[in-house]
């Protein structure tokens, strides 16, 4: 029987002790720490995630996670091949849980694929590749993109009230460590750029002070026959700047 639309935690019990979340959550910080980059941090997101669901259900359960932005969806992370191969199984189609758990914001349940009466093609593929049963859970992100955890069984009626609650428990860890993870991916990609930005200006400055030597100008005067030359070579500034540089140093003994 199809629970198409579940009710927020507050409706179910969770299984899970105090201790086994404290331990997921210190995994989780691990992840945010050790990750080298938010791919792998979504990998071993989806690979805790599905560790909890399995804990959960006594069952192997598979997990992906999917972004929604823009009103477009992709499959961005999970627990092995096969779990981005089932998640991408509803992307193709356009239709099921994951996508109606992404539109709505609610988590959505396909309990038993041969029974349902919805998303027809969506059933049909997931039990010829050998999953009964689907669970999607959204994570709350910020701006205008949100994410779903998308968790896979065997057989069908898996995800139980209880497995359903520990699931929802999880994603409002993971979706916390998820903005986290951005937040620090976006400040490490701005540190960058602001390194090259400042790697460009010395390179420029020096050229400018090679310039200043060989024509006895001012700075601006400098840096305006250096601008001059890259339009007329069509080279970027930068580019121009350090061939000069270059150039001088290859040439002192």
């Amino acid at each position: 029987m199809l629970c198409s639309c579940l009710r927020r935690a507050g409706g179910f019990v969770r299984s899970g002790t105090a201790e086994d979340w404290s331990d997921d959550a210190n995994k989780l910080a691990d992840l945010i720490a050790s990750a080298e980059d938010i791919r792998a941090f979504l990998n071993g997101l989806t690979e805790l995630g599905a560790a909890v669901a399995s804990r959960s259900t006594g069952t192997a359960i598979e997990c992906a996670v999917t972004l929604g932005r823009r009103k477009r969806t992709a499959t961005i992370g999970g627990s092995s091949e096969q779990a981005m191969l089932l998640d991408r199984i509803e992307q193709s189609l356009e239709q099921g849980p994951c996508i109606d758990a992404l539109e709505s914001g609610r988590p959505v349940l396909l309990d038993d694929a041969l029974s349902s009466p919805q998303w027809d093609k969506y059933c049909q593929e997931l039990a010829a590749v050998g999953m009964r049963s689907t669970l999607g859970v959204p994570m709350e992100l910020e701006h205008d993109s949100a994410a779903v955890l998308n968790f896979f069984a065997p057989k069908p009626g898996t995800f139980t009230r209880e497995a359903v609650a520990d699931t929802l428990t999880f994603a409002g860890i993971a979706g916390k460590a998820l903005r986290v993870a951005i937040r620090i991916t976006t400040l490490n990609e701005t540190a960058e750029n602001l390194d090259a930005a400042m790697e460009t200006r010395s390179v420029i400055d020096t050229a400018c002070g090679v310039i200043i030597s060989q024509n006895r100008c001012t700075p601006d005067e400098a840096f305006q026959i250096l601008k001059k030359a890259s339009n007329d070579r069509n080279q970027k500034l930068h580019e121009l700047a350090r061939a000069l540089v270059n150039g001088v140093a290859g040439r002192r003994p």
